[in-house]
């Protein structure tokens, strides 16, 4: 009999979901509400346009889409959040958890010798040379730390990915839309109304979204950073909301408030990669005084 468990590592590398994400929202396309609108969400571009982006996209990354989808449910989410928010793996500076991180090698990356350490470095310093507060600069360098997910085993699709809100309907502007097929609560009435378990204008602390790095390190940061930086970790893979402009019935009008910071921060997200390595020893001091400004001491993870 075939084997339906889920392929744990379909992408090469972690990388290569960003690389999607480049591709389908190429540097320049606006990220804050103006008379302008997303290339990719146009409402004048014919509906074969948006599938361009799937057509073209690397087999492994069509893969990591199909088992996020699948299995991304809200009893799935329900039961990472039970095993994981009670923080009660080993504790760890944020120092130690970046170079906790960066044991996560991708040796079948040919495009960067960099590593995850000099990643987040890359990210801060690009949002520090812009002349941002200290917290967003902060929010930079530790954004993706909860990638260390990957580190206690748990599967590409559980750790990256855009996440969406579960518990409601699935959006149509979330690529790969038909793999939601698949998917449990596709089966579900309830979750798949255009509410679903949520009443309008909720807000979006008090909707489900799907599991992965972002919601993690939210809960072991939350109320230690403004409300401003947390929200940039908690959404920014969150592209249905904050670039596809999906789910407004469930947001308010702090959530809308919060999402253009997000936006704000989502190039730095995308862009700031390049070859350059930064002196991780050089830099050691000014992140350490950071760090310890808003988050001393051993965190619970």
């Amino acid at each position: 009999m075939q084997s339906t468990e889920p392929n744990p590592k379909p992408l090469q590398n972690l990388e290569e979901w960003e690389d999607f994400l480049k591709e389908r929202y190429p540097e320049g396309t606006p990220t804050t509400p103006s008379t302008q609108v997303f290339q990719a969400t146009d409402p004048d571009k014919k509906e074969a346009a948006f599938r361009n982006y799937e057509v073209d996209a690397r087999p492994t990354v069509r893969e990591f889409y199909r088992l996020n989808h699948q299995f991304q449910s809200f009893e799935f989410g329900q039961a990472k959040r039970k095993d994981y928010l009670s923080l009660e793996r080993p504790k760890m500076t944020v120092w130690q958890a970046m170079e906790f991180l960066n044991t996560l090698v991708d040796d079948s990356d040919p495009d960067t010798d960099l590593s995850q350490l000099q990643h987040l470095l890359q990210t801060a310093e690009h949002i520090r040379r812009d002349g941002h507060p200290r917290w967003f600069i902060l929010t930079g360098l530790i954004h993706d730390l909860g990638k260390i997910l990957c580190l206690y085993g748990e599967p590409q699709w559980a750790v990256v990915g855009d996440t969406f809100p579960v518990g409601c309907a699935f959006s149509k502007k979330i690529v790969f839309h038909q793999f939601f097929e698949a998917n449990p609560d596709s089966n579900n009435p309830q979750y798949q109304s255009l509410l679903g378990n949520y009443e309008p204008g909720c807000g979006l602390n008090k909707v489900n979204l799907s599991w992965g790095h972002d919601e993690y390190l939210y809960n072991v940061v939350k109320d230690k950073l403004p409300d401003e930086g947390l929200a940039m970790i908690r959404y920014h893979s969150c592209y249905p909301i904050h670039r596809e402009r999906e789910y407004e019935f469930l947001l308010n009008d702090e959530d809308r408030r919060l999402m253009n910071w997000v936006r704000q921060f989502n190039p730095y997200d995308l862009y700031t990669k390049s070859h350059e390595k930064p002196d991780v020893e050089k830099l050691r001091p000014y992140y350490e005084d950071l760090i310890n400004e808003f988050l001393p001491g051993e965190l619970r993870w």
